[in-house]
């Protein structure tokens, strides 16, 4: 039997910057179908925060901050569990969007530049080839201003600022608005 292919990815990173170069704490994916809005394979680790420095990635203080201030349940969610080197939490994350479609596969990130970009630098500082085609990088918040009111209707049922969390919330608003673009037409 052939594996359903869905098309898509979902990807939602933590981090402690937002900047180029920011160390990252926890990587989210989920593939989706568009048009319907149907999930397949998630992906979720958490990354060692030492890691990240011993490979010049970066703690932005103000981001510091940001977190100190957030629900102990996103917190929490950073802090429990197994932490993964940077290079094996990217190898991983290559074997998924791998089976996922690899190059072929549209990935959408919750900006132009930071989900996809600081993991692009990510894959450069640990010298790793991006497993993604560039061309092939959406932005979720581009897709929003289109239609904005249905993201502000949309209920996260998750723990916010948990990756795969939000990759669950931003498949539904998203998937949501390109059906009603489509059916504008």
């Amino acid at each position: 039997m052939e594996e359903k292919k869905f098309g898509h990815i979902m990807v939602d990173i933590e981090t402690m910057g937002n900047e180029s170069s920011s160390a990252i704490v926890s990587i989210g994916a989920v593939e989706f179908n568009m048009a319907t809005g149907e999930t397949g394979k998630e992906f979720h680790v958490k990354v060692s925060l030492q890691s990240c420095l011993d490979n010049n990635l970066k703690i932005n203080a103000d981001t510091l901050m940001w977190w100190l201030k957030q629900s102990d349940e996103a917190r929490t969610s950073l802090v429990d569990g197994e932490k993964l080197h940077i290079s094996h939490a990217l190898l991983q994350f290559s074997e998924y969007i791998n089976e996922c479609g690899g190059k072929t596969i549209e990935i959408w990130g919750n900006s132009a530049r930071f989900d996809l970009g600081i993991l692009s630098d990510a894959y450069s500082v640990v010298n790793i080839k991006t497993p993604w085609d560039f061309r092939n990088e959406r932005c979720v918040r581009t897709l929003v201003s289109f239609l904005p009111e249905i993201k502000n209707m949309t209920k996260n049922h998750g723990i916010a600022h948990d990756a795969l969390a939000d990759c669950h919330f931003q498949i539904r608003y998203c998937s949501e608005t390109y059906r009603r673009i489509k059916n504008l037409e």
